[in-house]
C-alpha cells in the first residue's frame, strides 16, 4: 500500500510509515495526519525509495518485523543516505533488537505494539522537532562555510583570549587550539600589534576599525580590518542569555586598489577644480600678454636698429613673455587638454628642423649658469637621409614635447654632458607598428621611487622656481591621447633614457598641397571688422592688421557688431574675440552665421571651449604673432571660398 505524496506546507514535517500490515498503517495515518504530512508503505524496499525520492523526510515510524526486512535494517540502511530519524514500533520478542538499534544510534525512541497514542504522539513530535533542529544547524554550518570560503576578505572567529575558532585564511590553523592564538598563527609582525590593540579594544567598547599597512614583497598593502563582538541569543523575554566569554568576529580587507582608485578619484576632483580655476583666470592673463607681446614687437619694428642695449632689452622682454605664454598653455592644457590635431609627422624631418631651436636652448642654460661644462646634441643617429615611416601624432604638441624632454636632460646634467637622439622602427607582436622617439642624457640619473613619481601633475626634482612640475605630466597626457605611451629607463649616476613611443600612421600620405597667402585669396586690403573687450588688445590687434594696408574698424562687443552689420555696412572679414561682456563671440559668431553666411568669421580666444561653433569656425589663441594672425586670416579666408 502506498499513499499518495502531498506537498509539505511550512511548519509541518513529513513522516514515512513502514508496516507489513495496512490496518496498521491506516490507524497511525489516523493518529498522526492532523500534525505531519503522511507517506506511508508496506514494503521496506519501497520506503528505501521514498527516503531517496524526498529528502524532506523528518521521521521514520517502522514495524520491526516484517518480511524481506527488518526496522532496523531499514534505518540501518536509511542512515546511509537520509538524516532522518528513526522510532522502532515492536513487540516483547524484539526487545534485543530495539537495545542495539538504540545502542548504534539508529533510532531515538521505540514503543510496543499496541502502543499508547499521546505517547507515540509525543515521540514522533520530539523526534520531528529535533530533526528540524538538526536541519537548523546543518543550514548554518553550510552557509558559515560558504561565507567564509567566497568572501574576498579574511574573516577570524576567536575566544576574548584570541584563540582561533574559525577562519578562513591560508595559514593552517587548527581551530580551538590553545597555541594557536591569531595574531601569532595568522597575522604577520607589521599587524600584530594593531590586532592586539583591536582585540582589548573590542572587549572594552563592543567594536573597533582600522586602516592598516603593510609592506610585501609585493610592495605596499593597505588592510581595512573591522572587529566586533558576537552578539549572544536572548531569552523569549528579551535578556540575553549567560554566555562562557565573548567571542569575536574580525574582517581584514585588502583595500590597496580601492584606496588607489579613491586617489586617481580625488586626483580627477582636483585637476578638475585646477582646470575651472585655470579657465577664470587664462583669458585676462592673455589678454595681458597678447597685449605685451604685441606692443614689443611693434615698438622693436618702430626702434632704429644700431643700438644693442636696446635690442637686447628688447629680447629679454619679449623672452619672458613667450616664456608666460608656454608656462599658460602648459597650465590651460592641462586643466583642460585642448583637442588632438593628429596628421602624418615625417620625425627625420622635425628633428632636424629643430636643431638650431634644441642646441639654443641648450647654450643658453649653461651661459646663464656660469659653467664651463656645456651640453651638446648628439643627431648622429638621425641621419638626414634616415628613411622612417612617418608617425601620426600632433606635430606642434610632438615639438613641445621634444623640447621639453631635451631640457629635462639638460636641467640633470649639471656639469654639462651629451644628449642622444636616436629613432627606432619597432614591429611589435601585435601587429601594431611602433616609432621609438629616444632622448638619453649622461646627468644624475634618478632612483626608482622618483621614477614612479615624475608624471605627477606638480611633482619636480628641481629647486624652487626652478621647475613647474607640468612638462612630463603634460608629455603623458599627450601621448596618452594620441594613442602613444613613454618609458623612462633611470640609473642614479649613470643618466636617464625617456623613450616616446609614437604609433605608425597607417593612411597613404597626401601631398602637401600650396598653402595660399592672403594676398592670393583677396584682390587687395581687406576691410575688417575687428571686436575685443579689451583696449589693449584691441589696439594691438589693430596695429598688426593695419601693418598689411587692411582697414579696420574696432569695436568692444558683440552687439557693436551686429549693429554695424544691419546699417549696412560691407566687411571682408569679422574678427571675433571670444568671451566678451554683453554679447559674446561665440552668441553672435551664431547670429552671423544665420544671418551673413557668406561673410567669413575668425574667432580668437585666450581660452575658451570652441565647442558649439558655426562649422569651420577657425579659432587662433591669444597670444599670437602678426604671422600667425595672418595665416589665420588665410585659412579663415579659404574655408569661405
Amino acid at each position: 500500500m502506498k499513499r499518495t505524496e502531498m506537498s509539505v506546507p511550512y511548519g509541518r514535517s513529513r513522516i514515512l510509515l513502514v508496516d507489513d500490515e495496512a490496518e496498521i498503517l491506516v490507524a497511525l495515518t489516523d493518529l498522526l495526519e492532523d500534525e505531519f504530512d503522511i507517506l506511508s508503505s508496506t514494503d521496506p524496499v519501497e520506503a528505501l525509495g521514498f527516503l531517496r525520492k524526498s529528502p524532506d523526510i523528518a521521521v521514520i515510524v517502522s514495524d520491526q518485523r516484517m518480511p524481506n526486512m527488518t526496522g532496523d535494517v531499514l534505518l540501518s540502511k536509511a542512515r546511509e543516505f537520509s538524516d532522518a530519524r528513526g522510532i522502532l514500533l515492536t513487540g516483547y520478542a524484539d526487545l534485543a533488537a530495539v537495545v542495539a538499534a538504540l545502542n548504534q544510534g539508529r533510532i531515538q525512541f521505540y514503543a510496543h505494539k499496541p502502543w499508547d497514542s499521546d505517547s507515540l504522539r509525543a515521540m514522533v513530535r520530539e523526534v520531528a522537532a529535533h530533526h528540524r533542529l538538526e536541519r537548523a544547524l546543518m543550514v548554518e554550518r553550510v552557509l558559515l562555510h560558504g561565507a567564509l570560503e567566497s568572501v574576498p576578505m579574511d574573516v577570524v572567529f576567536t575566544e576574548s583570549d584570541g584563540t582561533v575558532l574559525r577562519h578562513n585564511m591560508a595559514a593552517d590553523v587548527e581551530p580551538n587550539a590553545k597555541g594557536d592564538i591569531e595574531e601569532n598563527a595568522l597575522h604577520g609582525e607589521a599587524l600584530r600589534d594593531e590586532i592586539v590593540a583591536m582585540r582589548e579594544e573590542t572587549k572594552q567598547t563592543g567594536g573597533a576599525s582600522r586602516l592598516v599597512s603593510e609592506m610585501t614583497p609585493d610592495g605596499l598593502r593597505w588592510h581595512e580590518i573591522i572587529r566586533q563582538t558576537l552578539p549572544w541569543p536572548r531569552n523569549a523575554s528579551g535578556v540575553p542569555l549567560p554566555m562562557p566569554q565573548r567571542w569575536q568576529m574580525s574582517y581584514d580587507r585588502d583595500v590597496t586598489e580601492r584606496l588607489a582608485m579613491e586617489e586617481r578619484l580625488r586626483q580627477d576632483d582636483k585637476m578638475h577644480a585646477l582646470g575651472t580655476l585655470a579657465g577664470g583666470i587664462a583669458h585676462d592673463f592673455n589678454n595681458l600678454l597678447t597685449a605685451m607681446l604685441g606692443s614689443l614687437e611693434l615698438l622693436q619694428d618702430m626702434t632704429p636698429a644700431g643700438n644693442p642695449t636696446v635690442t637686447k632689452l628688447f629680447e629679454n622682454a619679449l623672452e619672458s613673455a613667450r616664456r608666460g605664454t608656454v608656462l599658460t598653455r602648459r597650465l590651460l592644457e592641462f586643466g583642460r587638454p585642448k583637442p588632438m590635431a593628429l596628421r602624418p609627422v615625417d620625425m627625420v624631418a622635425m628633428i632636424w628642423s629643430m636643431q638650431d631651436l634644441i642646441v639654443q636652448s641648450l647654450s643658453r642654460a649653461s651661459d646663464l649658469r656660469g659653467e664651463t661644462g656645456r651640453c651638446v646634441l648628439d643627431l648622429s643617429a638621425v641621419p638626414r637621409d634616415l628613411v622612417m615611416p612617418h608617425v601620426l601624432s600632433d606635430p606642434g604638441q610632438l615639438e613641445m614635447a621634444l623640447l621639453n624632454l631635451c631640457i629635462n636632460a639638460r636641467d640633470a646634467m649639471q656639469e654639462g654632458g651629451m644628449i642622444a637622439i636616436s629613432l627606432i622602427h619597432e614591429s611589435a607582436q601585435d601587429g601594431v607598428e611602433r616609432v621609438m622617439l629616444d632622448v638619453k642624457d649622461q646627468g644624475c640619473g634618478m632612483p626608482p621611487e622618483v621614477v614612479r613619481r615624475i608624471f605627477e601633475p606638480f611633482f619636480t626634482t628641481k629647486g624652487l622656481g626652478s621647475g613647474t612640475g607640468l612638462g612630463l605630466s603634460t608629455i603623458y597626457g599627450f601621448l596618452q591621447r594620441s594613442g602613444g605611451d613613454i618609458r623612462v629607463e633611470s640609473v642614479p649616476g649613470e643618466g636617464t633614457r625617456m623613450t616616446m613611443v609614437l604609433p605608425v600612421c597607417q593612411e597613404k600620405i597626401a601631398e602637401d598641397t600650396h598653402c595660399l597667402k592672403v594676398e592670393e585669396i583677396s584682390n587687395g586690403p581687406l576691410r575688417i571688422l575687428l571686436a575685443d573687450d579689451e583696449p589693449g588688445v584691441r589696439l594691438v590687434t589693430e596695429q598688426f592688421l593695419s601693418q598689411d594696408g587692411n582697414e579696420v574698424v574696432s569695436v568692444g562687443d558683440g552687439a557693436d557688431v551686429i549693429a554695424h552689420l544691419a546699417a549696412g555696412e560691407r566687411f571682408d572679414l569679422v574678427v571675433l574675440d571670444l568671451l566678451m561682456p554683453g554679447m559674446g563671440g561665440r552668441e553672435c559668431g551664431l547670429i552671423l552665421a544665420a544671418n551673413y553666411p557668406s561673410l567669413p568669421v575668425l574667432y580668437v580666444s585666450g581660452y575658451a571651449d570652441p565647442e558649439n561653433l558655426p562649422a569651420n569656425a577657425f579659432v587662433l589663441g591669444k597670444p599670437f604673432t602678426p604671422q600667425e594672425l595672418r595665416e589665420a586670416i588665410a585659412t579663415t579666408l579659404r574655408q569661405r571660398r
